[in-house]
């Protein structure tokens, strides 16, 4: 489907991926709309290489055909291959090779990637495109690769602090951190209790008849796919993400700070911005997110410190060492984890409520919040043993934001401990203890997370001990779990084989 005249001579023809929606970016550096040609190529590839939620499929392909639209808007021609178009090849090898023939260009230029897969597809090409850099993120490869050369074990504290520096946010004049700390996320860790304030309700952003008919499309050619598709309300034009971006910083970031690490049952997005799929997508720059953020001068500083860490500092960080490590970091296992996947990730169908709430919120809504990811529905699969890819690739099928850069770092990494201590210097190993700090998914669960064995024992309690207990060897030097090694130690040896007879009763019943 062509969405403009084409003309007679191509010079170049710049290719736009599906997560780079900038129409600023360095790929339309020097665009000449007389003699230059867009590509945009929705390819059935791109939705079953793994199971994909309805909810995702359908924001990235109402996303790419409002940019189509917007370029078009701004006078740049668009050839455009629709998912349905009887002559779409289905993948992007041969889509690209069939848009080469026909247009001729002198010069395919694109940006670079966010997934290896695909990276390593443009490189394979016969007519490779000339790859520029995407200046989106506010570090580079080669600096994140110079980073690493002055910091052979790179950290993200001293990523951070190197990023807060170059970028001067949250600096004062005499470049030290505004508030006289770097980090304030000892504030960020109060739970939400009856009497805790009222959390606003999100815009909406209601589909138009494009989003209509990307929504109609999805649930005919997709209908085997998880998730739900009704209720579809995600910003999917850079207008509604900058609506998005609004109400975020004026209404829910002055509280998003101090309760970022809370969990609450039936409220899958409580204080958290909800801005990743934008970002990743390229609707939005990390810079202008984290600089409408501190227009806000009546947030306090532990909202606005924690939000642009996320920002500037993880979500930077990761990236750089996904780029650092691949391919290879995709194959790393460092604690020999060999379980699949729990089938009831798929369906919530389980007696805990903690996951059936988090997973609730994937299926509903393809999104659950960074603590679900990590402290719940990472947590469970750490503790019980799943192959980490398998993990990743499960997040990969169920969130709107999920991209393979930002992805596998989180969860291979951050949430599995797969890498080995590469992303974190400790797992986040806890016991159905801390959801009940953090939640009131406790007060309404059939298990007690202050036991470790018996009928009631909270699975999540019975697994850490276990866990802990498996990998003595490689974590009991470890500082930073020094105190629960102590308290593993107090435990007799009848109470560990208990455990570990529970442990595996547990993993034969889920997987």
């Amino acid at each position: 489907m062509e969405r403009s005249h084409t003309p007679k001579t191509v010079r170049h023809l710049v290719l736009v991926l599906g997560d780079q929606l900038d129409a600023d970016s360095a790929a339309f550096d020097d665009f000449d709309p007389a003699s230059d040609v867009v590509l945009q190529m929705e390819v059935m590839e791109e939705t079953s290489y793994i199971a994909q939620h309805k909810k995702r499929i359908a924001y990235f392909l109402a996303s790419m055909r409002h940019f189509r639209d917007e370029l078009i808007a701004r006078g740049r021609r668009v050839h455009y291959v629709e998912i349905d178009d009887p002559a779409n090849t289905g993948r992007f090898e041969t889509e690209i090779g069939r848009a080469q023939r026909r247009f001729k260009p002198s010069r395919t230029i694109a940006l670079e990637p966010g997934d290896w897969r695909v990276a390593e597809k443009l490189r394979r090409l016969p007519e490779p495109p000339e790859i520029r850099p995407d200046r989106h993120f506010l570090c580079s490869r080669e600096e994140f690769a110079n980073f690493c050369e002055k910091h052979p074990r790179p950290i993200l504290e001293t990523f951070y602090r190197a990023m807060r520096r170059k970028t001067g946010l949250l600096m004062d004049r005499e470049n030290q951190p505004v508030g006289g700390a770097w980090n304030f996320d000892a504030e960020n860790r109060k739970a939400l209790g009856r009497n805790s304030p009222a959390i606003p309700t999100r815009p909406s952003c209601p589909p138009d008849e494009i989003t209509a008919d990307v929504l109609r499309l999805v649930a005919k050619r997709f209908a085997d796919s998880p998730g739900k598709i009704e209720g579809f309300d995600l910003p999917v034009t850079r207008g509604e993400a900058l609506a998005q971006l609004d109400a975020f910083v004026t209404e829910r970031l002055p509280l998003f700070g101090t309760y970022q690490d809370a969990m609450r049952s039936g409220e899958p997005f409580l204080f958290h911005s909800v801005l990743s799929g934008p970002l990743n997508l390229h609707r939005l720059q990390p810079r202008e997110v984290v600089e409408a953020a501190l227009r806000n001068k009546g947030a306090p500083l532990n909202a606005l410190e924690g939000f642009t860490r996320q920002i500037i500092g993880w979500r930077e960080f990761v990236r750089g060492i996904y780029w650092q490590r691949m391919p290879h970091y995709a194959d790393e296992n460092a604690l020999d984890a060999d379980l699949p996947m729990p089938r009831f990730y798929w369906s919530g169908n389980t007696d805990m409520r903690c996951l059936a709430e988090a997973i609730g919120h994937t299926i509903d809504h393809a999104y659950a919040h960074h603590i679900e990811r990590l402290m719940v529905l990472g947590l469970f699969a750490m503790l019980l043993g799943v192959r980490p890819y398998e993990v990743h690739r499960w997040h990969m099928s169920m969130f709107w934001d999920a991209v393979d850069w930002v992805s596998l770092p989180n969860t291979l990494g951050m949430s599995q401990h797969g890498d080995g201590g590469i992303v974190g210097t400790k797992p986040y190993a806890a016991s159905g203890n801390y959801i009940n700090r953090m939640s009131d998914h406790c007060r309404h669960c059939r298990f007690d997370p202050r036991q470790s064995v018996g009928e009631d024992a909270c699975p999540f309690t019975t697994l850490y001990w276990n866990f802990l207990d498996k990998h003595r060897r490689r974590f009991a030097s470890n500082v930073r779990m020094r105190n629960q090694y102590s308290n593993l130690d107090r435990k007799d040896g009848a109470e560990l084989r208990a455990i570990r007879r529970q442990a595996a009763a547990i993993s034969q019943r889920v997987t």
